[in-house]
C-alpha cells in the first residue's frame, strides 16, 4: 500500500527521527521554500506535496548521516510512502550518496535550494537584523565566495543545482532569498 502523507503525519515522522532544533528548523525552512517555488513555477496545486518533500528531505540525516538519502528510503517505504515521494526526497543526494537523478522540476529545485538555504541562513544570522527580510544578493555573494564561511554548504552542489534548473547563480540566490522571506515567520517558530 502506498499513501500520500499529510503535513501532520510528516511532522510527526520527522520528529521521530530528528530532535535537534537546527535540523527541525532547516526542514521547516526547506518546506516553506519548496511551497513558494511550487506556486512561483506553476505547480500551486502541488504546493503541499512539494512542501512535504522539503520537510522530510533530511529525514535520516540526524541519526544516519553516513547513510543519508539511503536510510530515508527504507524508513519511508516502511511507513508506506509512495515511490514518487521517495524518489523526490532521495534525489537531493544525487552524486553525493545516491545515483537517483533529480528529474522533475520539483526535484531539481530541492537539489538547488537545500544547501543554499543553509548558506543564506548563515549570512542572515550574521546581520544586525538576524533576518532575511533585509538581506540582499550582494551580501550572500560575498559570503558565497568565502569558502570557509558556512563551509558545510557545498558551493559545487549549489552551482550544479542552478545548472539543473537552467538558472544563473544570481537568479537562484535572489529567488531563494525571496522564498525564505515568504516563510521566515514559520521557521523562526521552530
Amino acid at each position: 500500500m502506498s499513501k500520500n502523507l499529510t503535513r501532520d503525519e510528516a511532522w510527526e515522522l520527522l520528529q521521530k527521527w530528528n530532535q535537534e532544533p537546527f535540523h527541525l528548523k532547516h526542514a521547516v525552512t526547506v518546506e516553506g521554500v519548496m511551497k513558494y517555488f511550487a506556486k512561483e513555477l506553476g505547480y500551486a496545486d502541488e504546493a503541499d506535496f512539494w512542501g512535504i518533500v522539503g520537510l522530510l528531505h533530511d529525514l535520516d540525516f540526524e541519526k544516519f548521516p553516513e547513510q543519508h538519502c539511503i536510510k530515508e528510503q527504507e524508513i519511508l517505504r516502511e511507513y508506506g510512502a509512495d515511490e514518487r515521494f521517495i524518489h523526490a526526497v532521495a534525489s537531493h543526494g544525487y552524486e553525493l550518496t545516491v545515483d537517483i537523478k533529480p528529474e522533475h522540476e520539483m526535484e531539481r529545485v530541492l537539489y538547488a535550494v537545500d544547501e543554499l538555504t543553509g548558506l543564506i541562513g548563515a549570512v542572515a544570522i550574521m546581520r544586525p537584523s538576524k533576518s532575511v527580510s533585509d538581506l540582499e544578493l550582494k551580501s550572500v555573494k560575498k559570503k558565497y565566495k568565502t569558502l570557509n564561511f558556512a563551509a558545510g554548504c557545498s558551493r559545487e552542489v549549489i552551482n550544479r543545482g542552478a545548472e539543473m534548473l537552467g538558472w544563473e547563480l544570481d537568479e537562484l540566490i535572489s529567488r531563494t532569498i525571496l522564498a525564505m522571506r515568504s516563510c521566515e515567520s514559520e521557521y523562526e517558530r521552530v
